[in-house]
This record gives structure tokens, sequence and C-alpha cells, in this order.
């Protein structure tokens, strides 16, 4: 069994999410991406689908949520929270950073995925959207239903 110590140095600190079987995130933003990423020469972790791996419960979301300085690039910050809230391994928002995919540039994801980490560090934590499910936190009030306006 791995120490605390070590699943937390063992967890990525740059994560891309290629949106497989949803496909809700463009494809030239996906590839353009991934593109900047792997000439980069830095070490990330691509998964197929977040979405998959947490309808799976796949252990590997526990790691990444017990990253020190997580870097997501996937989709809405609050359907990556819940995503991992779902699967039982919620992220704490002081040390993960999401990246949305489906409404910036692939030239802006990638720049803040490879910027140093203190440039990184808690930016999806000041986004209106980020409460896990079951969470009425300010965000929740005044919205209904799913896409209730404001996403992102």
């Amino acid at each position: 069994m791995m120490s605390e110590n070590e699943a937390s140095a063992a967890a990525p600190n740059l994560v891309y999410c290629r949106c497989t079987y949803a496909r809700v995130v463009p494809r030239q933003v996906k590839d353009g991406v991934l593109e900047a990423l792997s000439a980069s020469g830095v070490d990330f972790d691509a998964v197929p689908d977040l979405c998959e791996m947490s309808a799976r419960r796949d252990p590997r979301l526990a790691e990444i949520a017990g990253g020190e300085a997580v870097t997501i690039a996937a989709c809405y910050p609050r359907a990556v929270r819940w995503l991992f809230s779902s699967a039982g391994s919620p992220l704490d928002k002081e040390r993960v950073t999401i990246l949305n995919m489906r409404e910036e540039t692939s030239e802006t994801v990638a720049a803040s995925m490879l910027a140093p980490d203190e440039d990184r560090a808690g930016a999806a934590a000041d986004d209106p959207d980020t409460n896990p499910p079951g969470d009425a936190g300010p965000s929740a009030k005044g919205r209904s239903g799913a896409g209730g306006g404001g996403e992102r």
C-alpha cells in the first residue's frame, strides 16, 4: 500500500482529458493542446475521458485528486469537480486548476498548462461554478436544472 506522501509524489501535475466519448470539446482545441504539451517535453498524464473514468470510479481519479498542485485541461470546471466528487475523490479547489477546453482556445489552455506552478495555482478557485454535487453554495442560488446559465 502506498503512503500518502508516495501517492502525492506519484500524482500527475498536469492532466489532459481527451474527452473521447462525450465529444463536447472542439477537436481543434483538443488537438492543439495535446500537440503543445507533447512538444514542450513536460510530463503530463493524458486520460481518454474523465466522464468514463468517473462512471467506473477509476482509482486514478483519487491519485489525481491527491496531488499537491494539479492542473486539469477538460471542460467546465463545475462538471469536472462533479465528476471527481461523484467518484468519491473530491478536488481541493485550493490545489487544483481546471482549464475549460470547451470555451478557451488551444493556445490559451496550453499556455496556462505550461505556465509556472505559482501562476496556475487555484486559478479555477475564482470560478463561481465550482461547487461539487450537493453543495448549494452561493453560486447555486438563482439557477435551476442543468445548464442553468453562466456555466464556465
